[in-house]
């Protein structure tokens, strides 16, 4: 079941999830709840599990690879199960997503060099049952919510 999250629910968690370290006191301030009420509603969240963890977030110019990429996938009927088995070999696949539209699959690469990313798409696009791939590369993230 789905727990139900009301609007202090969401704006603890965007509080949070914009910086995990905030203090209580000042997720309280920022949405204008009593401390305690703070504390307890992020405990109960906790407990339910819509909190999972806490992380760190890096700073993607500082630790991650130059370039940085989404790829978009076209397969072939029938041939998603082996192609998505050759992906978790390929160490640059950052995230794989199903996803709905032109495209079967959006994936994130993480290469040193465009040259790098140049061979990964390349040996993508060799794959069997491949028949289309669209490629941008992250240029910058404007806004960044994910957890991790």
């Amino acid at each position: 079941m789905k727990p139900v999250l009301d609007e202090i629910d969401n704006k603890i968690l965007a509080l949070l999830m914009d910086d995990a370290r905030m203090p209580v006191a000042t997720i309280a301030k920022r949405i204008d709840i009593a401390r305690t009420t703070a504390i307890a509603r992020i405990s109960n969240l906790e407990k339910r599990g819509v909190i999972a963890g806490y992380g760190v977030r890096l700073n993607q110019e500082l630790y991650q690879p130059a370039v940085r990429a989404y790829v978009g996938i076209a397969v072939d009927p029938g041939k998603a199960t082996s192609l998505v088995k050759l992906l978790q070999r390929m160490p640059e696949v950052e995230t794989l997503c199903a996803v709905s539209g032109p495209v079967d699959y959006m994936l994130t690469l993480r290469c040193q060099s465009t040259g790098e990313l140049d061979r990964l798409l390349d040996q993508i696009g060799a794959i069997d049952g491949v028949r289309q791939t669209s490629t941008s590369i992250i240029l910058t993230k404007r806004i960044d919510r994910s957890p991790v």
